[in-house]
């Protein structure tokens, strides 16, 4: 097993609580899926949120579906003028028998714009 850092990134229509949490959600959710990942597999998940963001801490939705045991971290993005509005973005550490090539970076809504390269 290797460890492997997976970014991803979400978009929201508006910094609103439950907007936020079911976004993050979403975005979780489909990084484990898309790399077949239990949460078993996770070493630890560093959240940010662009400033606009401040209605709830991203790393509560993933509490919320089953991260319990696993450390979690929420910052701030550097506020960047003219940077995509209203995201949260993730960057998960796990193990993984997966090569770096095959890992698969998950962007979603809006944020698929941050990462056209990469963006699935």
């Amino acid at each position: 097993m290797a460890v492997r850092a997976i970014r991803g990134a979400v978009q929201v229509d508006a910094d609103e609580r439950e907007q936020v949490l079911e976004a993050t959600a979403e975005l979780v959710a489909e990084v484990m899926r898309r790399n077949a990942l239990t949460t078993d597999d996770v070493i630890s998940v560093l959240f940010t949120a662009t400033p606009d963001i401040n209605s709830e801490f991203p790393a509560l939705a993933a509490r919320k579906v089953g991260f319990s045991d696993v450390p979690l971290m929420c910052a701030t993005e550097i506020d960047v003028p003219h940077a995509l509005p209203r995201v949260v973005r993730l960057m998960a550490h796990v193990e993984t028998g997966l090569p770096r090539s095959e890992v698969q970076h998950v962007y979603l809504r809006g944020a698929q714009a941050l990462r056209l390269d990469i963006a699935q």
